[in-house]
């Protein structure tokens, strides 16, 4: 498997992509997370045409098992973040 893009080598490639510099790149890719962020902690969605729908969801209180002890524990509700991959990006790894 391939090492992930680091930030650094994300911001060369959209800089390279946009005919920008690197600080005009990096200030574009802060400035989408930063949208994406306060969206989906406001528990709105965000879709990425052509990679996904990134949202969150609520998950109901449940009770999980402690794996070392073998303990049911009761876990509170909580929210955790999905992302839903788009069927371009499914069809490009897999084509």
């Amino acid at each position: 498997m391939a090492r992930p893009m680091t930030k650094t080598q994300l911001v060369a490639a959209l800089a390279d992509e946009m005919g920008a510099d690197k600080k005009i790149a990096s200030a574009a890719l802060d400035a989408i997370t930063g949208v994406i962020t306060k969206e989906v902690a406001d528990g709105g969605a965000v879709t990425l045409p052509g990679v996904g729908k990134i949202y969150c969801r609520e998950r109901p209180e449940r009770m999980v098992r402690n794996p070392a002890t073998g303990e049911q524990i009761k876990k509170e509700a909580d929210k955790v973040v999905k992302v839903t991959i788009a069927k371009a990006l499914k069809d490009s790894v897999n084509g």
